[in-house]
């Protein structure tokens, strides 16, 4: 069974947040040559470097990235089983890193999210978007994010091993302005064909679906406006410029917070929502906390 010296881990977790070991010496009385030659034997064990020089810095490789993210866990860890054994209340702050497209509504992300808020540890979200899943790849790889957020599950040609854990699926629903809506409802869904529309992007799944529907359905609608920032679709949406679909599952929402109505529903046209991590088994408390509200009560 292999054993991992927390000694050098320790050396290797202050130099890491120090910057170098001129300034970790002073933190942790040694010499520098100790701990240097205590971070080349931590290095020998785990089979890579940890550290690039830069200048006058040590930068973290990455793998050394993934080295610290686990000493930030382990070290917090032991700090809060003092503070436990000795009766002192713990603060400890658990840190939750989540990726999503900006396609995505951020309605859905908000609900997606407000479960791990809800936890009864101290939880802080990092919360970034990109133009696309396969943008978090890499720091999915590097246990630099802990989920991402997704319309589509990840697909298998890619270099990175992950797992698409389906949260659910809803049916798609169309909104306008009360004048647009109401010449658009009778005869739903028929009156779509050549009404202006506010569609998402060709790339995104969404509209791949939608141009299916259409053609199943023989609509040929006017295409006023692509645009993959829900916000902005909502604001053309009120102005009277389109209809717009958008998940089933936020209509109340959506009539609640903006001036629009329900044109009618399209439940064959489904989205599918997926939480992508490196884990088969989730262990995080909080994207567990997700999983599971999504699963029993968002997408029920």
């Amino acid at each position: 069974m292999e054993w991992l010296n927390y000694h050098h881990l320790l050396y290797f977790w202050v130099v890491a947040k120090q910057g170098s070991i001129a300034a970790a010496t002073k933190e942790l009385h040694l010499a520098h040559p100790t701990i240097s030659g205590q971070i080349h034997r931590l290095e020998d064990v785990l089979g890579e470097k940890l550290f690039l020089r830069k200048g006058r810095k040590l930068a973290l490789t990455d793998a050394g990235r993934v080295a610290f993210g686990y000493a930030e866990e382990i070290f917090a860890l032991g700090r809060e089983f003092l503070d436990c054994l000795k009766g002192r209340p713990s603060g400890r702050t658990l840190r939750l890193f989540v990726g999503a497209s900006d396609s995505l509504p951020k309605s859905i992300v908000y609900r997606m999210l407000e479960p791990a808020f809800r936890l009864e540890k101290n939880v802080q979200v990092v919360y970034r978007q990109d133009r696309s899943t396969e943008s978090f790849l890499a720091d999915l790889a590097a246990y630099a994010i802990d989920v991402v957020l997704s319309d589509a599950p990840i697909s298998s040609d890619l270099p990175v091993r992950a797992f698409s854990h389906l949260l659910g699926q809803c049916g798609t629903a169309f909104f306008a302005a009360p004048a647009l809506a109401k010449a658009c409802r009778r005869r739903f869904p028929s009156s779509l064909d050549g009404a202006p529309l506010l569609l998402p992007s060709a790339s995104s799944t969404l509209r791949r679906a939608l141009d299916e529907w259409f053609d199943s359905n023989g609509i040929h609608p006017n295409v006023v406006a692509e645009l993959d920032d829900s916000a902005l679709t909502k604001v053309l949406g009120e102005a009277g410029i389109g209809v717009f679909a958008a998940a089933d599952v936020v209509t109340k929402d959506i009539l609640r917070r903006h001036d629009l109505q329900l044109v009618g529903r399209a439940a064959d046209v489904k989205q599918s929502f997926y939480a992508i991590s490196v884990e088969r088994k989730i262990r995080h408390p909080a994207v567990l906390a997700i999983c599971e509200i999504a699963r029993k009560s968002i997408f029920a």
